[in-house]
């Protein structure tokens, strides 16, 4: 489709879209709306975030309502209540046109009578966290009755954030003869089992290839030790002075210990997490769109359902464990036709990782030298002069020109020049003047001859987590009593929820795997397998839940 109006919808609808500026469709939007338009049938649609899913479901959907009825006839689920207030925001605007069109959203955090009173009023579509949407049919102020139109978007996130159960209740309070529509970045297997369950031979429309990473992002990664993670994050940030964009941390204390560093040192930036109340977050999330935030530390679960727009820089203070949250993660910037960057600061025992997220995301990440003081010094003095070229001027200075030419008139134009310039670069020179080499290679040794040193290690799965009430000092515990007299090096230790994995030297794999062979713990048979990435770059849990 080269433009809105070959898809057939209403005059009032293009009207919309005109005015909104859109012009060509996008691919998602382009196989998405025919396929609505013309079927009953259940879709699976799986693309990107960024990509225009809510026009993909909105415009068609639109299309196809009963104004004339007062009965809710879509329900549109999401994770998170930012999510929800985008959606229903772009579903007004497409629906400006349409005399006598409601919609509503209901979310956490808001008051719920209010949300009911707006209910009883009638509305045609309801846009909904999973959460109130439940509370409300439980009070029986959402009426799913008359829904011809089930819409879960961003179904992986809302899957992620422990909302399952929610959305089975859901699911079996709507009518058998619904279209349901299912948005989704990757294609987890609790996606494949939720369209099995409650969708009818469904239709899969898969823009780009499953789980890959977004077309415009350029992936880098820089190498540090531990202790020089936070410098580097300072001189990545500094190296681009007009960075727009979000750090994630792995826990909400690193996130406010980052943010809270970033902020004493200069920086414009501020924190999400999980202790703020909804008031605070708000009140963040705000500044940020507004661009009065540069840089917004945050956690993933913090994060989950942001939509906001013309990021540049996504950096990854910590990798997540799950190669998929880096995939969301990432495609969080080179949006709508830009371009971004998903930067990852590294310390030398995750190298190994940046194989198996090449895989998944399908893209070759660069390895990149953390910037040095003089790099750093020229980046930040030719942006200050780009700026002062671009600033435009303002005429009620002009009162003040003949005192301030008298003042500076002893300086050549040259010399003015200088003391200018000097301003701000003084404080970057003065700052990097001394500063250290961060990068872990840049000297004694390459990368290649790191990965060649970390194939000396093996990494394995077991089948305990924090449900079963085991840390990382559990495992080492583990394995120490059932390897007495062998000196088995350990690597990274990473805890899952119902299972974990570790890393050994790879001389002690045929003692490891003999030794918890026939081990249990707490009455649970201990299973303790190679772990090795399967087709999608993730860890192949699968096979090990079928030996069980």
């Amino acid at each position: 489709m080269n433009n809105f109006n070959e898809f057939g919808l209403k005059s009032e609808i293009v009207k919309a879209i005109d005015e909104l500026g859109f012009n060509i469709p996008t691919d998602i939007q382009t196989e998405t709306i025919p396929a609505i338009l013309g079927s009953d049938g259940d879709l699976v649609a799986l693309a990107q975030t960024g990509t225009g899913k809510t026009a993909a479901f909105g415009f068609p959907v639109l299309e196809k309502i009963n104004i004339g009825s007062k009965n809710i006839q879509a329900l549109v689920l999401c994770p998170t209540r930012e999510l929800c207030m985008q959606i229903t925001s772009d579903i007004n605007k497409f629906s400006k046109f349409l005399n006598g069109f409601k919609s509503v959203a209901v979310y956490g955090g808001a008051n719920i009578d209010e949300q009911i009173r707006k209910l009883k009023k009638g509305c045609h579509i309801v846009v909904a966290t999973p959460g109130r949407a439940l509370d409300l049919i439980r009070r029986r102020a959402l009426i799913l009755a008359n829904i011809r139109w089930l819409i879960l978007d961003e179904a992986d996130e809302m899957l992620n954030m422990g909302f399952k159960e929610d959305i089975d209740t859901i699911l079996r309070e709507t009518p058998e003869k619904r279209q349901t529509l299912l948005f989704s970045a990757t294609m987890p297997d609790d996606i494949a089992q939720i369209a099995a369950k409650y969708m009818k031979n469904p239709r899969e429309i898969s823009v780009g290839k499953k789980n890959a990473g977004a077309q415009n992002v350029k992936h880098e990664y820089y190498v540090v030790h531990a202790k020089n993670r936070y410098s580097a994050l300072k001189r990545i940030v500094d190296i681009y002075p007009s960075i727009y964009g979000i750090v994630f941390c792995r826990t909400r204390r690193e996130a406010k210990e980052v943010a809270d560093k970033l902020m004493s040192d200069g920086y414009n930036s501020d924190a999400l997490h999980g202790d703020l109340s909804q008031a605070q977050r708000d009140y963040v999330m705000n500044r940020f769109r507004l661009k009065n935030i540069q840089l917004l530390v945050a956690t993933d679960v913090a994060a989950r359902g942001l939509d906001v727009h013309n990021l540049t820089h996504i950096v990854n203070y910590n990798l997540p464990d799950d190669p998929e949250i880096y995939i969301h993660r990432s495609g969080r910037t080179g949006r709508a036709g830009k371009s971004g960057i998903s930067v990852s600061i590294l310390h030398t025992k995750e190298l190994g990782r940046i194989k198996v997220l090449e895989k998944i995301s399908q893209k070759k990440f660069e390895n990149k030298k953390v910037p040095g003081g003089k790099e750093i010094c020229e980046k930040q003095l030719f942006n200050l002069i780009d700026k002062v070229e671009k600033t435009k001027l303002d005429h009620q200075i002009d009162e003040y020109l003949p005192v301030i030419y008298k003042k500076l008139e002893w300086l050549s134009r040259e010399d003015l020049i200088k003391h200018f310039v000097s301003i701000e670069f003084n404080r970057f020179l003065s700052y990097y003047r001394r500063a250290q080499d961060l990068n872990v290679f840049s000297k004694e040794r390459s990368t290649k001859d790191f990965e060649k040193r970390s194939k000396s290690y093996t990494r394995f799965f077991i089948n305990l987590g924090t449900k079963n009430g085991i840390d990382a000092n559990g495992i080492i515990g583990l394995i120490n009593k059932h390897t007495k007299g062998n000196r088995i090096e350990l690597g990274k230790i990473d805890i899952m929820k119902k299972f974990s994995f570790f890393e050994i030297g790879s001389s002690h794999n045929e003692t490891l795997l003999k030794a918890l062979s026939k081990v249990s713990f707490d009455g649970i048979p201990v299973i303790v397998q190679p772990s090795k990435p399967d087709s999608k770059g993730t860890e192949n849990r699968q096979r090990q839940k079928k030996k069980r």
